[in-house]
């Protein structure tokens, strides 16, 4: 498997976003929520081309460096996962965009 690395984008007190890079390319996005119950339910997003293969070694990085190191007496953990392509980030706040535009080259919505 390619080198996965996890940005944090997003954290309250139940859940935390994350956007996922392989080998320093942005390939998808997991958002985790914690529940009371000892469940965790996870949404993760992957590119079209990721196979059973490729998604079930993801949901592997994500439990081991994310949800266990957080949680890890947790009953549960339940991926429901998304397969598609990126579509672009859409806000209101359009000096965002034009910060990450600047710093990273990338278009600032699509």
């Amino acid at each position: 498997m390619a080198e996965i690395t996890f940005e944090r984008q997003a954290r309250t007190p139940y859940s935390e976003s994350y956007s996922i890079e392989e080998d320093g390319d942005a390939v998808g996005r997991v958002d985790i929520h914690f529940t009371p119950s000892s469940a965790v339910f996870a949404t993760l997003c992957v590119p079209q081309d990721y196979d059973e293969d490729n998604i079930q070694d993801l949901i592997a990085e994500i439990d081991e460096r994310l949800v266990l190191s957080t949680d890890p007496y947790r009953d549960d953990f339940v991926v429901t996962v998304w397969r598609g392509q990126y579509a672009g980030e859409y806000s209101e706040d359009e000096d965002l965009f034009d910060e990450e535009e600047e710093s990273n080259g990338r278009a600032p919505h699509a």
